[in-house]
């Protein structure tokens, strides 16, 4: 009886080795905003850790809108088994707002996570956090808005902050809106500038450092950066400098923009959100749980990061009880 144990164990032992090698890899559908960042390489390490085969299709948007329909038509004719989204606009082009979802234009069929969403709710990708009622799922990786205005206080008390934003990007602005309702909770005033648009509608970085030098006269005593996909391609070109120039800190919301030189940031690191990201994917893969009973959740905890650097060249150490919790970064590689 006992052998005869052992052997059915083996047997399915040795069965359970045969499925694992030769299970056909779960196709992901992988649709970017500016190129492959650090999420995608942490969603990538994430399968490779836990054995789990997938094969991504990565397409890129470019920041070109209408590049879109063509990469929709290609998932109803693939059928990944998911689609992996990236950022606020991508998402909103794949399902749609929750007030304008249309099979006809948008994928309904096939479940979706979404990454470095910074306001699903706000943008209107999900009801609340708890279940987006739909075939999607995701992560969001910004702090609370409120508790990124009282980190900033707590490095310098302010009540003026400017803030600089692409008016394109609905992350960008649900984050302005919500920044509006904590200035007349915490008593601070917010100073916006937008960048320009060009004949064709698109963004452009002219005349951007005027006005960061704007709100610096108009006595803004922060400039926060909002996650905004733009400001990230400008940021340590233009952006940053023409801060430091006029003397004006400045506060990212993102690693992108901590890494482009700014002075302090309450962050979560991109590595990070990718791997949760994947976590979320497997419960769909691998459990077969369905992508609207997946909560839309953030990392547990952020980093406080300061440019020691960048603070001793305005003249704005931290305050002494944030050496025992902040995690002081290098300054950036120069910019190409």
């Amino acid at each position: 009886m006992t052998r005869l144990l052992l052997a059915a164990l083996l047997l399915c032992f040795v069965m359970g080795e045969v499925s694992a090698q030769t299970q056909r890899p779960f196709r992901i559908y992988a649709i970017t905003f500016r190129g492959m960042t650090d999420v995608e390489k942490g969603f990538q390490d994430y399968f490779t850790a836990r054995k789990i085969p997938v094969e991504i299709t990565f397409r890129d948007l470019n920041r070109d809108a209408t590049r879109m329909p063509g990469f929709l038509e290609e998932i109803r004719r693939t059928k990944p088994d998911l689609v992996y989204t990236w950022g606020t606009s991508v998402t909103l082009g794949v399902v749609g707002a929750l007030d304008k979802i249309n099979p006809q234009s948008h994928i309904t069929d096939i479940p979706v996570v979404f990454t470095l969403v910074a306001a699903p709710v706000l943008a209107k990708i999900v009801p609340d956090l708890k279940s987006s009622g739909r075939n999607v799922t995701g992560v969001f990786h910004v702090a609370p808005t409120e508790t990124q205005m009282r980190a900033m206080a707590a490095y310098r008390p302010f009540k003026k902050i400017g803030v600089l934003y692409s008016p394109t990007e609905r992350n960008s602005v649900v984050t302005l809106e919500e920044i509006r309702e904590v200035g007349k909770k915490m008593n601070f005033t917010v100073i916006e500038k937008k960048f320009q648009l060009d004949a064709a509608n698109k963004l452009i970085a002219d005349g951007a450092a005027e006005m960061v030098a704007e709100m610096k006269a108009a006595n803004a005593e922060w400039l926060y950066l909002p996650p905004d996909s733009f400001l990230g391609t400008q940021a340590q070109k233009i952006v940053i400098p023409a801060a430091r120039e006029s003397g004006l800190p400045t506060f990212a919301s993102t690693e992108q923009l901590m890494q482009a030189g700014a002075l302090a940031g309450l962050i979560s690191r991109y590595h990070s959100i990718g791997q949760f990201t994947a976590y979320k994917a497997e419960q769909i893969l691998v459990k077969k749980t369905p992508a609207k009973n997946i909560p839309v959740e953030t990392l547990t905890r952020f980093s406080f990061q300061v440019q020691l650097e960048s603070a001793i060249q305005l003249g704005l150490p931290p305050p002494l009880p944030m050496f025992n919790y902040a995690d002081f970064v290098a300054p950036p590689a120069p910019a190409n």
